[in-house]
């Protein structure tokens, strides 16, 4: 996955060349109906994209459209994928279910498309899973975590579940924190906050921690959580595991939790990415979370490269997203070249099946549900900063 550039301006007028694509791509009807047997043909090997690029997750999936487009421009500058150029015909979803739907069908039914990335969030990709295994067209979603997905057939992830990240921190509690005594506080109401806290419940018990305190509130959006935070604290809990998103967790729980008196360790999963804080930075002291991605994780060599062929490319830094698309991209393009020179989207999904990778945000082996048993990235907030702390690497 190494990359040799020509030159910066080489590879942005490539990627301009790419954007153009997406650009051409829009509504409309297809007359071809997709099925397993479309094969590969012709000079260009053809990619759908369904991503949010607009409301309210248009960052998300922004993000993992660059990914995409910086991963088949390098794959084109290095002769394609079996020597064949790839084009990628993107749509936008608006993180709506319905759009998702009608983008995927508009793809599926386009023969020359091989595998469909995205789309981008849980609930769009909920929507899209059971068509994928009726059309028997791949997808790979880069981002969508709800263990509530069905996934293994022909909808696939490159992120971890939700499940997954909560056990990880349990583990992460007992063996690195070397912590005994755990809390969790959870929203009852979102199932990504339920679903993790549980995960990581369940898991406390094996790895040998004592859950001294289990607090809830009405749903993953309240503002006020100082009542449950003083039980917490009064239970001499020394780890408090409490899996909200950043908009809530950074704000309200952990300074309510310090203005209470609760000192110890504060974790939670990767909705904590762009942690909202307040002027004291002081308090974040102490906070962890699991996450996909970190550009200071100097012991994957592939980060450093992504990041400097992402600079070059779009002039900023990438993100979480733009990582887990860019994975995504050569997932796709590892499965086609396994499946054989001219494969059709059966024998595509064979080769993904199962698939051993290595990339940016991780080595893993995908399991029979299709989703990573992969190495997760902790972060740890130092002086109102996300720092890289360590790597915890599948169980065997």
């Amino acid at each position: 996955m190494n990359t040799t550039f020509t030159g910066k301006f080489a590879v942005i007028g490539a990627i301009a060349a790419v954007s153009m694509s997406l650009a051409g791509c829009s509504g409309g009807s297809m007359s071809d109906t997709g099925d397993a047997t479309a094969t590969v043909s012709g000079k260009t090997i053809t990619l759908g994209s369904i991503t949010t690029n607009s409301g309210s997750a248009a960052a998300y999936g922004e993000s993992e459209v660059k990914g995409f487009t910086l991963a088949i421009t390098e794959i084109n500058a290095k002769g394609g994928i079996n020597g064949k150029q790839v084009k990628l015909e993107s749509m936008d979803d608006k993180g709506d279910a319905t759009e998702a739907s009608n983008a995927f069908n508009k793809l599926a039914g386009d023969g020359s498309v091989m595998a469909v990335l995205g789309p981008t969030i849980s609930a769009t990709t909920a929507a899209v899973a059971p068509l994928a295994d009726q059309s028997k067209l791949v997808a790979v979603a880069p981002a969508a975590t709800s263990d509530s997905i069905a996934t293994g057939d022909y909808m696939f992830r490159a992120c971890f579940k939700d499940s997954y990240q909560g056990a990880v921190a349990a583990r992460f509690a007992a063996q690195t924190l070397k912590v005994k005594k755990v809390a969790v506080l959870y929203g009852t109401g979102d199932p990504y906050s339920s679903g993790t806290a549980d995960a990581f419940v369940k898991a406390a018990s094996k790895y040998g921690l004592d859950v001294v305190d289990k607090e809830s509130s009405s749903s993953a959006d309240d503002t006020e959580y100082s009542s449950q935070l003083q039980k917490i604290q009064a239970s001499g809990a020394q780890f408090l595991y409490a899996p909200y998103y950043y908009s809530i967790a950074g704000p309200y729980i952990i300074p309510q939790a310090r203005s209470v008196g609760y000192k110890g360790i504060v974790m939670g999963p990767d909705g904590y990415d762009g942690l909202k804080l307040t002027d004291d930075t002081a308090v974040y002291n102490k906070v962890y979370y699991t996450t996909h991605y970190s550009p200071d994780d100097s012991a994957n060599t592939k980060v450093q490269d992504f990041i400097t062929s992402y600079r070059k490319a779009n002039g900023g830094e990438p993100n979480t997203f733009a990582a887990l698309g860019y994975d995504s991209v050569y997932m796709v393009k590892a499965a086609i070249e396994k499946a054989g020179r001219t494969p059709n989207r059966e024998q595509v999904r064979k080769a993904m099946a199962g698939m051993s990778f290595s990339g940016v945000t991780g080595s893993f082996t995908l399991d029979r549900t299709g989703s990573p048993k992969k190495s997760v990235i902790v972060l740890e907030y130092k002086d109102g900063k996300p720092v890289y702390n360590s790597t915890v690497q599948p169980e065997k």
